[in-house]
């Protein structure tokens, strides 16, 4: 044998016994012994330099990281690192094409809902004659008021009038990115008086006539919700409002319009939320392909474009792409409920004790945090969207004695969240700063609507409702999956679900000056023992 063979022999052995060695160990968590293999990594790269390469912009050959370890050759990825990187990257945009396209989607479930019931055009409204009960699935809608919803479609009908009724409460007009768009009824430029609003449609370059309230959208579907209130506690008087002086037609027929069409939804089974699943993208691509370029800006639909979504271009991910945005849409979903139901900003809070929360963070609906200072306030937005419809300034600015306040009950006193299989209490001190009325509406946190129990409508409302005040003028509420209210406030008891979560919205409509000054504050939502 070839004795300088034989030589060589030992050296290879070592030097291949290093390189499993340091494979092996590149494996495991990062520890003291990766570090100094990434240091002494680090050194010999410095070595090759002439000059003296700052450390900071070297990498090393060996990388620990949350998705494994990378390797490289001189800062060129390995082929499994190369990979490893993609399917990462493919998996973040798909999470935070769900955190942020859900405005989106939300919009899209609400018109794939009213097609559900038969409402197409734009003159077939669905009214809930007979208040929203809990069979639809709607995200956290009220029991209290009388909703008027249409659809409009700016593209197919150009511009399009809305004749609003004298008498109106709240109504909004919100894009198919939630964005708002104008206001009608009482927080709108009619003000309760009733009036004429034509809406139209992005890059509208034609001569718009006078005595309308003009509003110009950016996207071509448009969302209409008109809420109208009860009188002596029912909802007759806002139904028979609507049905004889809403009007809803394109601005080309307003000689001849279309005869209007109301579908009571109240009662009926239907569902108007976004998928949480990999349906989630599809509904999202319906949109995009649906609008104009001008409808988002060119930062998001570069996100949506990233994992396949672009104007123009099928939605076909392959079957290694599906897979990733299955798991995607899985995270997203989970992170979207932490960041509804368990917010790390403490901005939430409306008071300085106590658990009560805001679902509007930030108090601006183009969600601008800090007036513009920290951008677009991107979790404040997804909270919303994920538990919350219609997007307008009467929501989260001070409107003392109009629009609408609202405060979230997620947590018992104690922090904990609430239990269908316990009992608790929450007190509503006297002289409750509404207006009009405040109502307190519970909610199932799987499907973010009405929770289903034996009673249709899970509220109670200071308009409709027997309510039984203590001596103080204060009002006791009872919540578990049995009536164990005192004999003489039975009335007072909201039934929950044993083995279900709950939380609740409390309203206030016309909200007054104690409410903003924080004068006055509900109780804590308290566990029985």
């Amino acid at each position: 044998m070839n004795m300088t063979k034989m030589n060589r022999l030992p050296i290879v052995i070592s030097v291949l016994l290093i390189t499993i060695s340091s494979c092996n160990n590149a494996t495991n968590e990062p520890g003291a012994e990766q570090e100094q293999v990434q240091q002494n990594s680090i050194e010999s790269i410095k070595e090759r330099y002439n000059t003296d390469v700052p450390e900071k912009i070297l990498t090393p050959d060996v990388v620990d990281t949350r998705i494994g370890t990378l390797k490289f050759f001189d800062g060129l990825p390995s082929d499994e690192t190369v990979d490893k990187v993609y399917d990462n990257l493919d998996f973040m945009r798909g999470v935070e094409t769900f955190l942020n396209g859900i405005p989106a989607t939300s919009i899209e479930g609400l018109r794939l809902g009213n097609q559900e019931v038969g409402a197409t055009k734009s003159n077939q409204v669905v009214i809930f004659d007979d208040l929203l009960d809990s069979n639809p699935l709607f995200l956290t809608g009220n029991t209290s008021t009388v909703y008027a919803l249409a659809f409009f479609n700016l593209q197919e009908d150009g511009p399009v009038v809305v004749e609003v009724p004298a008498g109106s409460g709240p109504g909004t007009v919100n894009d198919a990115f939630f964005r708002f768009v104008v206001d009608m009824g009482a927080p709108g430029p009619d003000r309760g008086k009733g009036g004429k609003y034509l809406i139209l449609p992005p890059g509208y370059e034609g001569n718009a006539p006078d005595g309308y309230y003009i509003a110009e959208s950016t996207s071509y579907v448009n969302w209409l919700v008109l809420r109208g209130f009860l009188v002596d506690g029912e909802p007759d008087a806002a139904s028979k409002m609507y049905r004889d002086g809403l009007k809803i037609y394109p601005l080309k027929d307003k000689g001849n319009p279309p005869q209007m069409q109301f579908i009571n939804g109240s009662g009926k089974a239907f569902n108007t939320i976004h998928a949480n699943d990999y349906d989630f993208y599809e509904e999202l691509s319906e949109v995009i392909q649906r609008e104009p370029v001008s409808f988002l800006d060119p930062e998001l639909r570069g996100l949506f474009a990233s994992i396949g979504i672009q104007k123009g271009l099928p939605f076909d991910p392959d079957p290694r792409m599906q897979e990733i945005l299955k798991d995607a849409v899985e995270v997203g979903n989970a992170t979207a409920r932490a960041i509804a139901f368990r917010t790390r900003e403490k901005t939430a809070a409306i008071f300085e004790n106590g658990h009560w929360e805001s679902g509007f963070l930030g108090g601006n609906y183009q969600w601008l945090k800090e007036e513009g200072n920290g951008g677009r306030y991107l979790d404040a937005r997804t909270r919303f969207f994920y538990i919350a419809t219609v997007n307008t300034p009467a929501m989260v600015l001070k409107m003392v004695g109009r629009g609408s306040q609202y405060a979230m009950g997620i947590l018992d006193s104690e922090g904990n969240y609430l239990d269908g299989s316990k009992y608790y209490t929450l007190n509503i001190p006297a002289n409750v700063p509404a207006k009009d009325f405040w109502s307190v509406v519970m909610y199932d946190p799987q499907t973010r609507s009405e929770l289903q129990t034996d009673q249709p409508l899970p509220s109670v409302s200071s308009q409709r409702t027997p309510l039984v005040e203590n001596e103080d003028g204060s009002v006791t509420l009872y919540f578990g999956p049995t009536n164990k209210a005192p004999e003489d406030k039975k009335a007072n008891w909201l039934q929950s679900v044993p083995g279900k979560g709950w939380f609740v919205l409390f309203r206030l409509y016309g909200p007054l000056e104690p409410w903003f000054d924080k004068t006055w504050q509900p109780g804590e939502i308290t566990i029985i023992e």
